[in-house]
């Protein structure tokens, strides 16, 4: 388990780079069985050995996941709390009344969402998006990206493009090495989502999307990975916060697809760390 009352925030922001990656649409159970097979070794690096917590999202698509992470609503653990307590936050907004932060919880006193926050404390904002809505075609797909100082997407990182992870990692490094400032980067992982059959066979259009393909694409991301976190640690230090923004489902009692209170959807693997400086 990851303990947030044990993570004392108001030592790493200023600190540290503050990365969150967004894994879109991965599955907890996709996540989990990946990991216990050894399918994910770059992962394995950085998460504990049991690997990812099983956590509840706070929504079941991408748009209202977003808008909640980024005010500081991350997913929380799927487990009961006491009457009367609540899962503390690693970080969140000045809010009068609120019962989910700590004396390890880093509260921002100015600033509507945590890019706005961090610009505040002399952070440069980075958005790298992948699915639509962060696309910056219409309103709506600028919404997000208007959050951040910098924002990004491109065809090559949406849905539809095999090597989206690399050509997306390929420009965060590009943008932390042209940073003095410490970065707060939202990294919005586009490969998982459907279509995904691409990672697991030559002729897509042959077969749907299944959980085989939801997972062969996770394994694709893990690899991608890799050259960002070796970025990162050369940065250091950098506190990294990777999850899911929501699953999806296959089949699952009749159901398919997001945009619904199905386990499968709201039921999301996370994880945070350290990177140090290498």
């Amino acid at each position: 388990m990851f303990d947030e009352a044990a993570t004392d925030m108001n030592a790493v922001v200023g600190t540290h780079d503050v990365i969150l990656i967004t894994l879109d649409t991965l599955r907890f159970d996709a996540a989990a069985s990946a990991f216990a097979q050894g399918q994910l070794p770059v992962l394995r690096r950085w998460l504990p050995a049991d690997g990812f917590e099983c956590r509840h999202t706070p929504a079941s698509f991408t748009y209202a996941a977003h808008q909640a992470f980024l005010t500081g609503f991350l997913p929380t653990p799927a487990r009961p709390f006491a009457r009367g307590s609540a899962h503390p936050r690693l970080l969140a907004l000045a809010f009068a009344g609120s019962e989910s932060t700590t004396r390890n919880t880093f509260v921002f006193s100015q600033g509507a969402n945590l890019p706005e926050a961090f610009a505040h404390l002399g952070y440069r904002t980075l958005c790298i998006g992948g699915v639509g809505f962060f696309n910056k075609q219409n309103p709506l797909g600028s919404v997000i990206p208007d959050m951040f100082q910098e924002s990004y997407w491109a065809a090559q990182f949406g849905v539809t493009a095999r090597h989206s992870t690399e050509a997306q990692v390929a420009l965060a490094i590009g943008r932390l090495q042209a940073s003095e400032q410490r970065v707060f980067m939202l990294l919005n992982v586009s490969a998982i989502h459907q279509p995904n059959r691409h990672y697991l066979d030559d002729s897509p259009d042959a077969e749907p999307d299944d959980l085989a393909s939801h997972k062969a694409a996770l394994c694709y991301v893990d690899q991608a990975l890799a050259p960002l976190f070796e970025a990162l640690g050369r940065r250091g230090p950098a506190f990294v916060i990777l999850c899911a923004d929501h699953g999806t489902t296959y089949g699952e009692e009749g159901y398919f697809g997001h945009r619904l209170a199905h386990p499968a959807v709201m039921n999301v693997p996370y994880a945070h760390f350290v990177i140090p400086q290498a």
